[in-house]
């Protein structure tokens, strides 16, 4: 009954805490619902559309012409100019004022005639990756059209009917249907995924906050038994539940992200992921001697553990001690958990390394928080 009792003093003065604290209590709840408004918003589109691009013609052909009206006509692209001469092609896009080009050479409907496979050359600006791809994507679907009207009017020319020559020409027909990013978007993407990197490490500074703000104030509101670690654990963790729960069921609607829906999976990870964020968070917490250290030291690890965690980078890719490395954080495990579970609809089976890592990981975070937690909260008079 005592341990019961400390615990509940324990979470109830982790809350009061929170409550009291701007810079605690604007980490923990108001930068989340911040972020879930304004980070999503640049992706909001979801797909790059109308890139400029710039065509080279040097043929001047009924052929070249076609090109450039379907190019035109495109979803993705923008034709912006419309030239003979390379030069002024490059000029275009070292200004940045179109992001790939088209080169139709002199030779390209006479090739055509004559039977031969012309060349057409794409470029694209390597330094904007995103646009990049979908310029030379763009480029060789127009070029690709054109060429299988071309193949078409040969198959044509042999066999009775059009439909025959169609499927001359393509005897198995291809139907791509994405099965969870249906739009196919970028926000769709990214989004659910590093949600749950923002909400790890938005505690992590909200708890080292509080811990360096009672460590330099010698102003500890615990003891230094182990029920009052599980009721300040239990309170921290609560938080990052709230939090999730407020991501993944009102922000995943709301901005209309891909929402597979095994709910139990999803439940669990959440539980798991929340002990081993707040155990973590009080373990590196009790290291920190001031309140900004936790701002110096944790700010600028959000890059790196995003690309340990294998989403926009893949984890094949990955050598094998960062790989490890990532594992040891709970951010690798959950979002690769979270995004199976909410975006695909996986199985606890599915998860289940997932699962165990994130099992393990606040395990060993809350076995060593409570050894350092006997040292760092001083002794009760």
């Amino acid at each position: 009954m005592n341990a019961l009792r400390a615990a509940s003093r324990a979470f109830l003065l982790t809350w009061q805490s929170v409550v009291r604290d701007k810079a605690a209590l604007l980490l923990f709840f108001i930068s989340g619902v911040v972020y879930s408004f304004f980070y999503p918003l640049p992706y909001s589109p979801e797909t790059v559309r109308r890139v400029p691009v710039v065509i080279v013609d040097q043929d001047h052909s009924a052929l070249s012409r076609q090109l450039i009206r379907y190019a035109g006509a495109h979803p993705s692209i923008l034709v912006v100019d419309v030239s003979t001469r390379p030069e002024a092609a490059q000029a275009l896009v070292w200004q940045g004022r179109a992001a790939g080009a088209m080169f139709i050479p002199a030779d390209f409907s006479r090739k055509v005639l004559a039977g031969l496979q012309p060349e057409i050359e794409l470029s694209g600006n390597g330094s904007y990756p995103l646009l990049n791809k979908v310029v030379l994507n763009g480029l060789a679907e127009v070029a690709g059209t054109v060429s299988a009207g071309i193949e078409l009017k040969r198959l044509g020319a042999a066999t009775p009917s059009a439909m025959q020559a169609e499927a001359s020409r393509q005897p198995l027909s291809v139907e791509a249907v994405a099965l969870f990013n249906v739009r196919e978007g970028y926000g769709s993407y990214v989004v659910p995924g590093v949600v749950v990197l923002i909400m790890q490490q938005t505690f992590l500074l909200g708890i080292g906050l509080l811990f360096g703000s009672w460590s330099s104030e010698k102003s500890f509101p615990y003891t230094q038994d182990a029920a009052s670690y599980c009721g300040a654990l239990t309170a921290f963790a609560l938080v990052v539940a709230l939090n999730a729960m407020y991501f993944f069921g009102f922000v995943f609607w709301w901005q209309d992200y891909p929402r597979g829906g095994n709910l139990a999976a999803s439940a669990l990870l959440t539980l798991l992921f929340a002990y081993s964020v707040a155990a973590f968070g009080m373990l590196i917490g009790m290291f920190f001697r001031t309140r900004e250290r936790s701002m110096q030291l944790l700010v600028a690890t959000s890059l790196p553990i995003m690309f340990l965690s294998g989403l926009t980078w893949p984890a094949s890719a990955i050598p094998a001690p960062l790989q490890v490395l990532g594992w040891l954080l709970p951010s690798t495990a959950a979002i690769q958990g979270f995004v199976a579970t909410n975006q695909m609809g996986a199985t606890l089976s599915e998860v289940g390394m997932e699962l165990a890592g994130l099992l393990g990981l606040a395990t060993v975070f809350v076995v060593l928080g409570l050894r350092k937690w006997r040292r760092f909260v001083p002794p009760s008079r």
